[in-house]
């Protein structure tokens, strides 16, 4: 099978990784991490168009390194191609292997906030969208010091949330340095820390093209829809 797959960069060690190891003929397009930080609507309009730059007669299916996204996927439109994204909230997810372990772990593990080599590495949260800094004084300097803080406050205010840092091992570090980063931030900011072993299984299958319950596949001229259910997504035609 002929498969391209279109993902965010966080998952870049992983699928670059699985890609190499497929019976498939992969193509991979890798996208900024910071088009989680823009509104739902303009990431959407962002994967529709690169979904709509594939070329139909050089592949089989295009598969999303992409889970629901705050809705990001939502709307997201198949055309001469079966589209296939992995059933979960967001990219922890695939990370672990399972929402179905997302799930149990974050009911038991309330205020934490998940990390990974990919996350680490394409930068913080909240720090750079398209080489725009979110720092306090570039974002004072260009906006004025009240509107300044302001916008500061909400792109940072997720340290009020969380309690925990939790460092997610995928097997694809090449050292320990993302771990003691991470070890090191929980204590700078007094957090718990944990680390936690990853599982490939989830995004193996995406990359094979073992395609279970665990995805949606939608069929060419359907669109996604967000279900706030159990299955996260579903087809729909318009």
């Amino acid at each position: 099978m002929r498969l391209k797959i279109i993902s965010c960069e966080v998952l870049f060690r992983e699928i670059s990784l699985l890609a190499a190891r497929s019976p498939n003929q992969v193509d991979v397009e890798f996208l900024p991490k910071g088009l989680h930080d823009q509104k739902s609507v303009q990431m959407h309009d962002r994967l529709q168009e690169v979904l709509d730059a594939v070329d139909p007669k050089g592949y089989d299916a295009v598969a999303f390194g992409y889970a629901l996204c705050g809705n990001g996927i939502a709307g997201l439109t198949a055309r001469s191609l079966p589209i296939v994204i992995p059933r979960g909230h967001d990219c922890i997810t695939m990370f672990l292997g399972s929402r179905q372990r997302y799930a149990g772990y974050f009911a038991d593990h309330p205020g934490v906030y998940f990390k990974t080599t990919g996350w680490i590495e394409r930068g913080a949260i909240g720090s750079q969208i398209f080489g725009q800094s979110f720092e306090l004084d570039a974002l004072i300097e260009k906006y004025g010091e009240d509107n300044g803080r302001y916008l500061y406050e909400q792109l940072h205010g997720y340290q009020r949330t969380y309690r925990q840092f939790t460092f997610i091992e995928m097997g694809v570090e090449a050292d320990g340095r993302f771990e003691r980063a991470t070890r090191e931030e929980a204590s700078t900011r007094g957090w718990q820390f944990e680390k936690l072993q990853g599982d490939l299984s989830l995004l193996q299958k995406l990359v094979n093209g073992n395609w279970d319950d665990d995805f949606l596949v939608v069929p060419p001229g359907w669109r996604v829809v967000a279900t706030h259910d159990e299955r996260i997504i579903v087809a729909e035609k318009p």
